[in-house]
């Protein structure tokens, strides 16, 4: 059977760089791998981020959301199933970092899945510098993608004490104990340590995490994705005014609860990648075809957003 990991955490949290190091990993191992995207946007500004993966002999499929859960999982499950019928050894899943992971559960206990996966380890990342004030949809994510983890990783680690991780874990078991999950995770299922500097026995700790399905209080369907996503297509923004236009996105309350910028934008000097939220921006240099620039959060207002974007 093949071996099927999800890594899953919220918006931001660090999954794709992890997922990167990780990959390279499994393939140094002689594991033929396909990662797929199970995105919530329309778009999927990921897969472009893991192309060199892809150039190194990695399969990467992907799952565009946008209208709607079922349809969605509909469409989950037949990638699924084509993906099974290849000599994979291992499939990797991203999701977006609003997806509830009982889905993940929910759609390989389904035939004729459940003859022809097992499911590995269940990874969730987790912002070491987690905002503490999240909007109660906000926990609920961070509940349910935690509450069937093997491991947490701590992302972002550089300059976070030992008190910082274990005050970001408290928040977690808080959100795990507020929608009436009994579990409380353990600081002996984390890790907490920047991608680049894990070592063999890290990995194999992350290979032998498995998963604990846990139980939780569940929120109607029409609460489980209040986020929403504007989108701006062939954007061009001069260099030296993206950090500053992104951080003014991020700031507004005018613009709605703004969690997360991520996407391309074509400069004069020509593209530049675009990865946000409210604890910092990351700009780089890309190479890609297109400019394609995403907002995600929470009551967006997008002709308030429009006016500090472009």
């Amino acid at each position: 059977m093949k071996k099927i990991d999800l890594i899953t955490g919220f918006l931001g949290a660090g999954k794709t760089s992890f997922i990167k190091k990780y990959a390279e990993y499994l393939m140094e191992q002689g594991e033929k791998l396909c990662i797929l995207e199970n995105d919530f946007g329309a778009i999927n500004i990921d897969r472009v981020l893991l192309k060199e993966l892809e150039d190194k002999g990695c399969d990467i499929e992907m799952v565009i959301g946008g209208d709607g859960y079922e349809a969605h999982r509909r469409r989950f499950k037949t990638k699924l199933i084509a993906m099974g019928m290849k000599d994979y050894d291992r499939i990797l899943i991203e999701p977006s970092g609003v997806f509830d992971a009982d889905e993940f559960f929910d759609v390989l206990y389904e035939e004729p899945l459940d003859q022809w996966y097992s499911i590995g380890s269940v990874i969730t990342i987790v912002d070491s510098g987690l905002d503490k004030n999240l909007s109660e949809q906000s926990e609920y994510m961070l509940a349910s993608q935690a509450a069937d983890a093997g491991i947490l990783l701590f992302s972002k680690t550089e300059g976070r004490t030992e008190a910082d991780i274990e005050g970001v874990l408290e928040h977690v078991n808080s959100s795990l104990k507020k929608f009436n999950c009994k579990r409380e995770i353990k600081l002996r299922n984390t890790l907490a340590k920047p991608w680049e500097e894990f070592e063999d026995a890290d990995f194999r700790k992350v290979i032998r995490a498995e998963y604990v399905h846990s139980d939780m209080m569940k929120l109607p369907l029409d609460r489980q994705n209040e986020y929403n996503s504007v989108f701006y297509f062939d954007i061009e923004i001069p260099e030296a005014e993206i950090e500053k236009r992104v951080k003014a996105v991020l700031s507004s309350e005018e613009c709605g609860h703004v969690i997360r910028v991520k996407g391309f934008v074509k400069t004069e000097e020509g593209f530049t990648e675009v990865n946000a939220d409210r604890n910092e921006v990351k700009l780089s240099v890309v190479h890609t075809e297109r400019a394609c620039l995403i907002i995600i959060g929470e009551n967006l207002a997008q002709n308030e957003i429009d006016k500090l974007i472009k």
